[in-house]
């Protein structure tokens, strides 16, 4: 019976040491955050050309859009996961042709955040962290010049990418609370993982446009969150 005492108390003072401990992380800490974005975004992917040469194509300008949630241990550290469907675009010249290629990611960053103070009326932000991109659209078309092309480009992309993204913003308190937030940015990303796929057999008239390639980006943004 006295062992049985004994045990309940440890319960007991376990679940308000617990309670206690959460209580004051939950004062001391800062909220949790959700927000959507905005990215204008310009990419970079070297190819493949015809006769054997590599060529980085001119940027057009992308677009990204996604949400986030963050949490911070305190006004100046934080967690946070962002999920975003980028659609990146180049072009490159072939000839006196042109060809165009359009890839379609959601991208899954997972960031620590440094800040100056996140509750403050205008807070400057520093991320950087890992990047999961899953593929889910590749097309290449061509444009300009006469004839028919004498070879066929393959444009295969792997289903998986993996990246490093980094960046800098500020976000402005809207409302008397400052829970409500304002934020733009810069954002950028470097392609780690070599996003070609030449694992299926391709004839001698063609020809893969992607070889040993990495996506990297650098995109703008715009954004709203709220701290709760």
């Amino acid at each position: 019976m006295k062992m049985q005492n004994i045990k309940s108390r440890i319960v007991a003072y376990s679940f308000m040491a617990i309670f206690l401990l959460v209580t004051t992380m939950q004062l001391k800490a800062q909220r949790a955050e959700f927000g959507i974005r905005f990215m204008p975004t310009f990419s970079n992917v070297e190819v493949n050309t015809a006769s054997g040469g590599r060529v980085t194509g001119e940027g057009k300008l992308g677009f990204g859009i996604g949400a986030l949630l963050g949490f911070n241990f305190n006004n100046h550290v934080g967690v946070q996961a962002e999920v975003i469907y980028s659609a990146l675009a180049q072009q490159y010249k072939e000839e006196d042709r042109k060809r165009d290629i359009k890839l379609k990611y959601v991208n899954i960053p997972l960031m620590l955040s440094l800040n100056t103070g996140k509750t403050k009326i205008v807070n400057l932000n520093i991320v950087g962290g890992p990047q999961l991109g899953i593929n889910v659209g590749s097309s290449i078309k061509y444009s300009g010049g006469t004839g028919s092309d004498s070879t066929n480009a393959v444009f295969a992309v792997k289903k998986g990418d993996f990246g490093f993204a980094y960046g800098v913003g500020l976000d402005f308190g809207i409302n008397e609370s400052r829970s409500a937030r304002l934020s733009i940015g810069y954002r950028g990303v470097i392609g780690i993982a070599d996003i070609s796929d030449d694992s299926n057999t391709i004839d001698n008239n063609s020809y893969f446009v992607l070889d040993k390639s990495h996506v990297k980006t650098n995109a703008a943004y715009i954004g709203l969150s709220i701290l709760f």
